[in-house]
């Protein structure tokens, strides 16, 4: 399973899931080109551990795992999953 970012981040984009991650699965990072035009941050599902750090530390709790992504972001997971291809 991967854990996806919801459209919550748009608000706030805070990237404290990026420092937490094990696996620099998380784009686009601060200072890497795209950061300040995307919309949100997002989860790379090919590359994702699930290990639940970016979960732990997302102020606004957009990272969720993948099969419990409330109905109003049912297509959080395609979202990221289309932002890696």
């Amino acid at each position: 399973m991967t854990f996806v970012i919801t459209d919550a981040c748009a608000s706030a984009k805070d990237a404290s899931c990026v420092a937490v991650c094990p696996v620099d699965c998380i784009h686009p990072a601060p200072g890497e080109p795209g950061f300040a035009e995307a919309r949100q941050l997002y989860i790379n599902p090919d590359e994702c551990i699930d290990c639940t750090s970016c979960a732990y530390v997302c102020p606004v709790d957009a990272c969720v795992p993948e099969d419990e992504v409330p109905d109003t972001w049912a297509a959080a997971a395609a979202v990221n999953a289309e932002y890696f291809r």
